[in-house]
Parts: structure tokens; sequence; C-alpha cells
């Protein structure tokens, strides 16, 4: 009972004081009009030109971290872009879907600008971050362009490095593609040792070609093909002729984007000389029929 009454004499305290309330002088005793309008949400958008301790395909704003370009790094975010048009709608594209084909495209431009070569012809790789699925269906419509440097044509994992990209492809960079020396096992090929080109090696990497009209399926059905296209660009790299001499001048190898890559547009092909009959000792860069004669 006593409880009951200590909050009905509460109670009847405050009626007094509200009932005694004098309003202060210049005051319109309105509380809320006077206050600032609270800012509309902004929506997180990672930066870009900065270097990233790890890749992610996702990014959130909660473990989002950068660091100084010339301290270790994986990854180095180039460009941000936005969706537009029917990329923009419905759910998030994922990764290694079609849906990331027109971000791919501009990642894969301004990749070129920002390393002055094509990123294929290098141990680089390019990755696209997406926002969260949550922060899609808030709203946000970004989507970043990450390089990396790897450590092999054949491991394309991303490794530690210090300084920028910007302009790695310009002049005799240590990360273009050059000579290599293939290691087998049976008839089947390992792994592709980078060597000096001055080096017994049997295997040079001399260029890119774009497959545009197969799905991976067919691609993967069309061996002969790829070495066709490869085969071209041989001709023309070491100056020979495209004719019926030149499979006893040199073979080729290739090495395609991996199948994500490939859904999301990347379809550029790596090939290499391959001479299976002999060492080859300089590059075949320019050599003519003398310097890559048919055997």
């Amino acid at each position: 009972m006593r409880r009951w009454l200590a909050a009905l004499a509460l109670a009847g305290t405050v009626t007094v004081l509200l009932a005694g309330c004098v309003r202060p002088g210049g005051s319109d005793g309105d509380l809320t009009d006077d206050w600032p309008a609270l800012a509309a949400p902004r929506l997180f958008v990672p930066a870009t030109d900065t270097c990233l301790p790890r890749v992610t395909a996702i990014v959130q704003a909660g473990t989002y971290e950068v660091v100084d370009c010339s301290r270790n790094h994986l990854a180095e975010a180039i460009h941000v872009g936005t969706f537009t048009g029917a990329a923009a709608a419905g759910d998030r594209p994922e990764p290694g879907s079609p849906g990331l084909r027109p971000a791919r495209a501009e990642c894969d431009q301004r990749a070129r600008e920002v390393l002055g070569g094509d990123w294929h012809s290098a141990r680089i790789t390019l990755n696209i971050a997406l926002p969260s699925a949550p922060a899609w269906r808030g709203g946000a419509r970004w989507f970043r362009c990450d390089l990396s440097e790897t450590g092999s044509i054949d491991n394309t994992r991303p490794v530690n490095r210090t300084g920028s990209l910007r302009g790695a492809m310009i002049g005799d960079s240590p990360l273009i593609h050059r000579c290599f020396d293939p290691k087998l096992i049976g008839e089947n090929l390992n792994y592709m040792a980078p060597v000096l080109c001055t080096e017994p090696h049997r295997a040079e990497f001399v260029g890119v070609y774009v497959e545009r009209d197969m799905t991976w399926t067919q691609f993967r059905r069309a061996h002969r093909q790829a070495h066709t296209r490869c085969m071209a660009l041989i001709a023309v790299f070491a100056d020979v002729p495209n004719n019926s001499d030149l499979p006893y001048r040199a073979g080729s190898i290739f090495y395609p984007p991996s199948q994500r890559e490939w859904e999301e547009g990347d379809r550029g092909v790596r090939c290499f000389l391959w001479s299976d009959d002999r060492k080859l000792t300089r590059s075949m860069r320019g050599a003519g029929p003398k310097g890559l004669p048919a055997i």
C-alpha cells in the first residue's frame, strides 16, 4: 500500500509542477521547430586510388580498411564505377555472373590506362569488388576495380607488394610476361618457369587475343581454334609467314581466363610460342624465317 501511495504522491507533484510552468522569455513554446533537420543518411562508397591489405569480392563499411601503398598490401583500388540501366535493376549481380560484364569492361579499360598496357600481358590480375546484398537493397550501386600482383602465370593468387601499380607496364617491367622454360609431366604442361630470354628456354609470350562469340563450354571444346588464333599471333610476333610452314617453325600454348572471369566478360586468351624440338637462347620477336626456321 505504501508503494501505491508514494507513486500517487509523485504523480500529484508532477501535475502541480506542470500546471505551474511559465514560458521562458523569448520562447514560442514549441519545443521542436527550431531544431536543425537531421542530414539524410549517406550510402557508403569505397575510395579509389588506395591500397588494400586484403582481396575481397564484397566490401562492407564495418570492415573497410585501406593502407598506405608504401606498405605491404595485396590489392590496389584503381576505379570506382556505378551500375546503370539494366545492370542496376533487380538483385545485385553475383561474382562470376554475366551481370558484371559492363563493370568488368569499364574496369578493364581503366586498368589499361593506369598500368600503361594490357594487364593480361603481365603478372597482374583484375578483380571486381561489390557492395553487400543489404547495401545493394539500400540503394548502393557502386563497383570497385582492384588490381593485384600475382606470383606467376600459373599461380594467379595475389602476392604482397609495396608501391603503386600505376605505370607498372611502362618500360622494362619485371611484371611483363617474356620467356619461360615449361615443365612437363609426360606430354602435359605442369607449369611455366619464367627465365631470362638469354637463358635456354622453350616458350615465349607473344600476345593476347579476345574470344568474343563463344560460351565457356564452347571454348573448352575448341582447343584447335584457340591454337590457330595463337599461331597467327606467333607469326606476327616472330615476323614469319602464317602459312603451312608455320607449324614446323613453332607450336603454341594458350592460357584462357578462369570460368568465373569468362562469365564476367573477360575473354582475353594469352598465347605463347612453344619450341618442342630445340632450346632457344634469344627472344623470337622479329626473328624472321632464319631466326625461326621450319624444321
